[in-house]
């Protein structure tokens, strides 16, 4: 993953959105799939996948934005 240098309000929300983007495009196509195929099992699975990938990506700036002690 490429380094991003956030300066301002606008730097964060390009990066959000570009971050946005490219977890849907990993994890969101499954979830499509499982849900076309009325799989509740899958569509769980996939559902939880996705919601994890977001949670990994918030946690991800919240360790950059919070300084260590």
């Amino acid at each position: 993953m490429e380094t991003a240098t956030i300066e301002n309000r606008a730097d964060f929300a390009q990066w959000a959105i570009e971050r946005a983007a490219a977890v849907i495009a990993d994890k969101g196509g499954n979830l499509a799939l499982a849900a076309r195929g009325e799989d509740d099992t899958k569509i769980a699975e996939s559902a939880n996948v996705l919601g994890q990938a977001i949670v990994d990506t918030l946690l991800e700036v919240f360790d950059v934005l919070v300084p260590e002690d």
